[in-house]
């Protein structure tokens, strides 16, 4: 292998770990809870009738979800077509919360049950996911 092509590859491997480095930071500023009111894709703000489901998903759910659901280092986003409602029903939402739930579309690893959230949590929780959803053109 020439110098030249040595130098190549060496450039080349710097810049992608340097690009997975800036991608890894912007995924951990989404590792930390916000408040204040999100917005859908469109930039649409949260609807009143849905922000305590926002309040309750920022809560319990973003630091692994991330702002907005849309997913961490640490847990995939739910705004996403596996989380649409013909694939993942509303019940499974509620499951995972209370059960906790093995990994089978991802590599994040199990999820854990959540504690301290209540079936009405959850329904806030989840009216309020699907409609960022509804925001992405999900379904």
């Amino acid at each position: 292998m020439s110098i030249l092509s040595r130098w190549v590859l060496k450039v080349g491997w710097a810049f992608v770990l340097l690009m997975m480095s800036g991608v890894q930071g912007c995924s951990q500023e989404q590792t930390e809870p916000r408040g204040g009111t999100e917005t859908g894709v469109a930039g649409e703000s949260v609807p009143a009738n849905l922000k305590e489901g926002e309040q309750k998903f920022v809560a319990h759910c973003s630091r692994c979800h991330g702002v907005g659901g849309r997913g961490t280092q640490q847990g995939p986003p739910l705004v996403h077509k596996i989380y649409e409602p013909n694939h993942h029903a509303d019940a499974a939402f509620y499951n995972a919360a209370a059960n906790g739930v093995r990994a089978h579309h991802w590599e994040f690893g199990n999820m854990p049950k959540i504690e301290g959230v209540t079936p009405s949590d959850i329904e806030q929780i989840v009216q309020y996911v699907r409609w960022l959803q509804r925001q992405a053109g999900i379904f």
